[in-house]
């Protein structure tokens, strides 16, 4: 009996390895583009007074106009090099993975506006919104995973919004990780109040007052507009490496090969016991 616990035990530990390299796989991670409160391609305007928690960053162009004022709560602007450049790539690589992800529901035709979702990968063949004045409430604990995949656009009314309940509290917070994965482009009406990271092949346009909150505006193709926004990347304080649910895959691996390799000693210890003489 001792012989057969000790072999489950083994056999429990094996499979571990494979969990965590599948946990990892279903993430989604934006690299050095995790800094960014504000990413474009062909440009970036400004009008009236913009906040930003984060990188402000533009490449290949250089079409970048911050008139109206954009005030930097933290982080540096970077245009048409080394960094933006690499952030770009990095996007695309966020993107695609976002992209990529099994989905868990398909939401088409459906106004996410009302909507109380857990976490999970939520598809649209085609386009998304949120209609003007209504709510999105997004339940799920600290660090929870939620990926829009939107075919094409996303577009939100007047005084719409996006939030975030601690199912565990009730409360609202502001860290889970939000992917919106946007096929064409995204527009954020007037006053509308956003939560995730929206990563558009194309443009972003922020109308006048919306904000984001723990997320950013990632184009890489088109252009990303502001009329006097906010947006907060709460990634942008840990240096931005990358959003993700998910342990160092190398860290977790090693616990489990570590677990795995106790297990079998106990088991050599029963079948070949320590005879002490007397």
């Amino acid at each position: 009996m001792k012989h057969r616990a000790v072999r489950l035990l083994v056999f429990s530990f094996l499979p571990l390895p494979l969990l965590v390299l599948s946990a990892f796989a279903n993430s989604v991670n934006l690299g050095t583009a995790g800094s960014y409160a504000v990413l474009a391609g062909s440009a970036v305007t400004n009008t009236l007074a913009t906040t930003l928690s984060g990188d402000l960053g533009l490449s290949p162009s250089t079409a970048y106009s911050g008139g109206g004022t954009i005030t930097f709560a933290s982080g540096t602007t970077n245009i048409n090099n080394a960094a933006a450049l690499q952030a770009q790539s990095d996007l695309t690589t966020g993107y695609l993975q976002a992209k990529n992800l099994a989905s868990t529901d398909n939401l088409s035709g459906m106004d996410l506006g009302g909507q109380t979702l857990k976490t999970g990968v939520y598809s649209f063949t085609s386009s998304a919104g949120l209609a003007t004045g209504t709510t999105l409430t997004l339940t799920g604990t600290p660090g929870a995973l939620f990926v829009f995949q939107v075919g094409s656009a996303l577009t939100t009314g007047s005084g719409s919004s996006v939030i975030f309940i601690n199912s565990l509290t009730g409360k609202p917070m502001t860290d889970p990780n939000i992917f919106w994965q946007i096929g064409s482009s995204a527009t954020l009406g007037t006053s509308t109040s956003f939560e995730g990271n929206i990563l558009a092949l194309t443009s972003i346009t922020l109308d006048t007052s919306a904000s984001i909150t723990c997320g950013s505006a990632l184009a890489q193709n088109g252009a990303v507009t502001l009329q006097g926004n906010t947006i907060t990347n709460c990634g942008s304080s840990s240096g931005g490496t990358g959003i993700s649910t998910v342990p160092e895959p190398g860290t977790v691996g090693m616990l489990g090969t570590g677990l795995i390799l106790l297990a079998g000693a106990a088991f050599r210890k029963m079948r070949h016991p320590l005879v002490v003489s007397r």
